[in-house]
């Protein structure tokens, strides 16, 4: 090796170690904030902020002849390693009465993420559980919020066991159906009622960023304590109609569940060699891949419930399949006008989303590509 490589390598080491210095110093100043938004009660995620600093950022890197691209790329990994270090962090109480949350399904992963982040808050949580729900009527009577997160085939009949509320408890469940737990609630409870549906899944480390839809069922004024508090954490709370709610779900999880449920079961059969795919795959087929495979990796049960969970979405499956089926009819006539109708319909349909998702692809394919072994 050449003295003069040596001597620029052993530069890029000292740039690189004070480079770390630099992120050490910053993320101490990330957990000073944290520590004040803590104490006053202030989301851990601040969207218009983040945005506002990244704007400013890229522009400085543009002046500075560096690509903005590169250093939000640096700025947006960062602030991930700074939203982890909220994973265990206190956060502020925002309701200010007394009483308990009760977790209904509190031993699943989804109650005991919840569990962990109403009891660093300050709250008093309690459990339920199939082997416990006969000392329901004991465990609710001084709750503050009684929130059932069971499998959706077993949401309704829970939502029926349950015993009197008191009158000012919020009753809310976790289903990823909104509209019949809903009117079930309704139908128990005469008090505040929300449907909630938390769009992530039990291994997230905090909430930030997250979404969680919420559907009004009763009294809005009484709940939106319970609202804010998830919003302290880091959510984006969105409203929705729980019918709308349910028609998107249809789309966003039972066909989307479905179809790659439809192509890993076709690879098996087809014997597929998995390692030669992957070898070969760019990384936006890797990514697809990956995301049929983290289907498989997860619990058959939970996505038969999400997919026959309604004659909706059996019936808009069964519309997918017909379709299907005269797609692959237009292939067999190799009738490539027709498909470029097709093609191009969809595309216009689309409109400015289609490039809008090929710029926010592209950052995942990088991180895909750089990811590669």
């Amino acid at each position: 090796m050449s003295t003069e490589l040596l001597a620029l390598r052993e530069q890029i080491d000292e740039v690189d170690k004070t480079i770390l210095s630099l992120i050490t110093k910053r993320l101490a100043l990330v957990a000073q904030v944290g520590e004040v938004k803590s104490k006053q009660g202030i989301p851990i995620y601040d969207p218009k902020r983040e945005a506002d600093m990244l704007k400013k950022r890229r522009q400085e890197a543009e002046i500075s002849g560096i690509s903005p691209l590169l250093i939000e790329d640096i700025l947006r990994r960062l602030m991930r390693e700074s939203y982890l270090s909220e994973h265990d962090k206190g956060f502020k109480k925002v309701y200010t009465g007394k009483g308990s949350i009760v977790i209904i399904g509190g031993n699943g992963q989804m109650g005991r993420l919840f569990s962990r982040l109403f009891t660093l808050s300050g709250y008093h949580v309690k459990t339920l559980g199939s082997k416990t729900m006969s000392q329901a009527d004991k465990v609710v009577a001084d709750a503050a919020a009684v929130i059932v997160t069971v499998p959706i085939n077993k949401t309704i009949d829970v939502i029926a066991q349950l015993p009197p509320l008191p009158p000012g408890c919020i009753l809310t469940d976790f289903t990823s159906i909104k509209a019949k737990p809903l009117q079930a609630m309704l139908a128990k409870h005469s008090g505040p009622v929300v449907g909630l549906h938390p769009m992530f899944g039990p291994d997230v480390p905090n909430l930030a960023k997250q979404i969680i839809v919420y559907c009004e069922g009763r009294y809005p004024e009484q709940y939106q304590w319970l609202i804010e508090q998830m919003q302290i954490w880091g959510a984006n709370l969105y409203p929705i109609l729980a019918k709308q709610h349910d028609q998107c779900m249809s789309f966003i999880q039972a066909l989307r569940h479905f179809t790659s449920f439809s192509y890993g079961v076709n690879l098996q059969r087809e014997h597929a060699d998995l390692e030669q795919l992957i070898a070969l795959s760019s990384p936006i087929y890797r990514l697809e891949l990956m995301m049929v495979g983290r289907l498989f990796a997860q619990d058959p049960q939970l996505y038969a419930d999400i997919i026959m969970a309604s004659d909706d979405n059996i019936e808009l499956i069964k519309r997918y399949y017909a379709r299907f089926g005269q797609l692959v009819e237009l292939i067999e006539k190799r009738d490539k006008a027709q498909f470029i109708k097709n093609f191009n319909e969809v595309t216009e349909w689309f409109g400015d989303y289609a490039q809008r998702f090929i710029t926010e692809s592209q950052t995942l394919l990088k991180l895909a590509n750089d990811n590669r072994e």
